[in-house]
């Protein structure tokens, strides 16, 4: 395809390249990030050149189904403070990173990108955190103002002493920011941390913190407008993607609210009142 004009590309061979990425038994979200910058590039090449009027490729490259599934990796509150406690095990630094990732649920790569002046350290701490410029370069100078406890503000404040208000906040023992790519350089570190706090690698990735942020806010309940804002993502995106997970973590709300036929009226607690004459 790499020597094919784009209006000779044929729904087949596009077809042939989607069902080669899920021969290798890739995940679907996996499959999905593989196939959009391909996509991207194939609308903006025929936006720009009027003689290509077939797009093959919005059938070809459909979305895989079951994308969304994030069971796997959210935890309860008390795993995330033994992972993040392993994490400060292997490397205070990774420590710092995986307690704001767990804290504020926000994106490696939005991570990465916080300065020294993102942080507000005063009576109501908070850290403006940028936004992830999915799709729009101009978001990538937004910030979003995310609420932090006192005892990670101080932590972050007595780490940023001395460095100026544009160099990073979150920096590896090199003093370098944290990387995001593919080949991450937390990786290794984290994948560790992890054995030892006794998860599964395999299983568990730095990403479990933003999806057990946005489950733990939404079991709080936090409106989903305010937990979608705060975690720079869409109403819509969470309710595909978490909504029908909460279930499984809210068992205690639900149950409060159950009605035991089996219980009497003699056994019930409200007592009536009567009226006098």
């Amino acid at each position: 395809m790499l020597t094919t004009p784009v209006a000779l590309l044929k729904e087949a061979e596009l077809k042939g390249w989607r069902d080669a990425l899920i021969a290798k038994e890739l995940a679907p979200a996996t499959v999905n990030r593989t196939m959009v910058p391909l996509h991207a590039a194939l609308e903006a090449a025929a936006d720009g050149d009027q003689r290509i009027i077939r797009r093959p490729w919005r059938t070809a490259l459909r979305r895989v189904s079951d994308a969304n599934n994030v069971r796997r990796i959210v935890k309860e509150p008390d795993d995330i403070r033994k992972l993040v406690a392993a994490c400060y095990e292997a490397d205070h630094q990774l420590g710092n990173l995986c307690e704001v990732l767990a804290t504020c649920g926000m994106r490696l790569s939005q991570a990465s990108r916080l300065t020294v002046a993102d942080l507000q350290a005063d009576s109501n701490p908070r850290l403006l955190v940028p936004k992830s410029a999915k799709g729009n370069l101009r978001k990538r100078s937004e910030r979003i103002p995310v609420p932090i406890p006192p005892a990670l503000a101080a932590l972050l404040q007595q780490e940023a002493a001395g460095r100026s208000p544009n160099e990073p906040l979150l920096r590896q023992a090199a003093g370098t920011p944290w990387q995001h790519r593919s080949d991450a350089d937390h990786r290794q570190l984290f994948r560790a941390a992890v054995e030892s706090a006794g998860f599964d690698p395999g299983e568990v990735t730095s990403y479990c913190f933003r999806h057990s942020s946005i489950v733990r806010q939404l079991l709080a309940n936090v409106p989903i407008r305010i937990v979608a804002a705060t975690h720079d993502t869409s109403v819509g995106q969470i309710e595909r993607c978490y909504s029908r997970f909460v279930t499984d973590h809210s068992d205690g709300l639900t149950r409060a609210a159950l009605l035991d036929l089996s219980a009497s009226a003699s056994d019930s607690k409200v007592v009536p009142l009567t009226r006098e004459p």
